[in-house]
C-alpha cells in the first residue's frame, strides 16, 4: 500500500467509496469532492495498491478548532500559518476495511499537517465512531454545532504536538 496525493485520475474511485461509506444526506457531492482534489490536494491522500484506491482522508486547513458547515460547501486553498488541520472524510472502500488503511492515513495526514506546521487535527464524528477515534489518540470535546446531514455530530481533536 502506498499513500499519496489525490489526483482527477483517482475520482472515480474516491466518489464510489465516498457513496457507499456515506449515506447521501452525509456524502460530498461530486462537485465538492472534484473540487477538494484540484483545490486542496496536499491534504487529500489516498490509499493506493496498484492503482486502485483503497481509502482517502481529505480535509481543509483553518484557524477555527472546529469544523463548521461552511467548510463542507467551500473549498479555500490552504494557507501557511493556520492551525488546525481538519477531516471531512475518512473513507475505506469495503474490501479493504479491518486491515489498517484508515488507520495508515490518518497517521500520514498527522505526518504531513506536523511538517506544515499544524496544532491540532479536528473532525466531528458520529457518536458510534468515537471509540475508533480516541483509540488513535482523539479527545472528544462534546457536541458539535454543525448540522451536517442531519445528524449529530461530536467534535473530537488531536494534538499534534504531542
Amino acid at each position: 500500500m502506498k499513500i499519496t496525493k489525490a489526483c482527477q485520475a483517482d475520482f472515480e474511485q474516491i466518489i464510489n467509496i465516498e457513496n457507499t461509506c456515506f449515506p447521501p444526506n452525509e456524502a460530498a457531492s461530486p462537485e465538492a469532492m472534484r473540487k477538494r482534489i484540484e483545490i486542496i490536494s496536499d491534504t487529500f491522500l489516498v490509499a493506493l495498491d496498484d492503482g486502485e484506491v483503497l481509502g482517502y482522508i481529505v480535509g481543509p486547513v483553518t484557524n477555527s478548532r472546529y469544523i463548521d458547515d461552511e467548510l463542507f460547501e467551500k473549498v479555500i486553498p490552504n494557507r501557511i500559518g493556520l492551525s488546525t488541520q481538519t477531516i471531512l472524510s475518512l473513507a475505506v472502500a469495503p474490501k479493504a476495511q479491518g486491515k489498517g488503511v484508515a488507520t495508515a492515513l490518518l497517521n500520514e495526514l498527522a505526518k504531513v499537517s506536523r511538517a506544515q506546521g499544524r496544532e491540532i487535527i479536528s473532525l466531528t464524528c458520529l457518536e458510534k465512531l468515537k471509540p475508533y477515534y480516541k483509540a488513535h489518540g482523539y479527545v472528544d470535546e462534546g457536541i458539535s454545532e454543525s448540522v451536517h446531514g442531519g445528524e449529530v455530530w461530536y467534535n473530537m481533536t488531536f494534538n499534534l504536538n504531542n
